[in-house]
């Protein structure tokens, strides 16, 4: 059993545990599948994806990195609906997705899903979201290098590209050619 099987089992056991003492759950539930509700964090990927630019031309290209963050966070989110799961946990969500592309349910970079894992190495990677959004968020800097940004838009660039192609079958690009006509 692979690391990510392990920690979505966890997941999964965790929210059970939680719902049955009738609390709010911070784990993994598995849901029927949603298309609508991943359709929806696609759009709301594609939003944050808007605001990467915004902040960047902005006195407040600090902020790109946690749109960036949650540019992918959302497609993952999408994906995990499309499979019929709800997640109140970022590692979880994480977990299931490398879960999926392990067992061949979707195709998605493993650099995508690496960007959003927690490091175990003392140094931050620029392709590591996580850490750079921490970084970002709670320490001093208030700008980003362009370079490393353009690094960053280029995996949200792919994360939503990739996310489409997991989530919409080929009935379902067909429904959407026939909603934009």
């Amino acid at each position: 059993m692979s690391q990510a099987e392990n920690k979505m089992k966890w997941c999964l056991k965790k929210a059970q545990d939680a719902l049955k003492e009738g609390k709010r759950h911070r784990g993994l539930v598995k849901t029927e599948p949603n298309l609508e509700e991943a359709k929806k964090h696609v759009e709301k990927a594609e939003h944050n994806f808007k605001a990467i630019m915004y902040f960047e031309k902005s006195p407040f290209s600090d902020w790109s990195v946690s749109a960036c963050f949650y540019t992918i966070y959302h497609c993952f989110l999408a994906i995990i609906a499309k499979f019929g799961y709800e997640s109140r946990n970022q590692e979880c969500t994480i977990a299931l997705v490398e879960n999926l592309k392990e067992e061949g349910k979707i195709e998605i970079n493993e650099e995508i899903i690496e960007a959003l894992k927690i490091s175990e190495h003392e140094e931050v990677n620029e392709r590591n979201v996580i850490e750079m959004r921490e970084n970002f968020q709670y320490g001093t800097q208030t700008s980003i290098e362009n370079s490393k940004l353009n690094i960053l838009k280029e995996l949200c660039r792919k994360a939503i590209e990739e996310t489409k192609e997991s989530i919409y079958s080929l009935k379902d690009k067909q429904e959407l050619l026939k909603d934009k006509e």
